[in-house]
């Protein structure tokens, strides 16, 4: 049974670049890490700020090892976290 992981991140507009190129960056690194089956960032049509997130893993522990990869400490933890007024995460399992 997969393991997925929807987040929803807000940070103020004049952020959004340094989250984009975050998530960009984020996006080539993590399916090299082996628990990881899908990860998908999109940015919020008419919402300017708004990003979502799509993440899979083979099980729970696969995105706990993805959480503590260096790419996630940089990026995510140092660049991305520091700027969200509001993130809001949801994991759930495949039926």
């Amino acid at each position: 049974m997969a393991f997925a992981v929807v987040a929803q991140y807000q940070c103020a507009p004049a952020d959004a670049d340094t989250v984009r190129d975050a998530l960009r960056k984020m996006r080539e690194l993590v399916p090299s890490e082996p628990a990881n089956l899908a990860y998908e960032a999109h940015e919020v049509v008419d919402r300017p700020g708004a990003f979502v997130l799509y993440e899979r893993y083979t099980d729970r522990a696969g995105f706990e090892a993805h959480k503590e990869t260096d790419h996630f400490a940089v990026l995510i933890r140092g660049t991305v976290f520091p700027l969200l007024k509001e993130r809001t995460i949801t994991f759930t399992e495949t039926l």
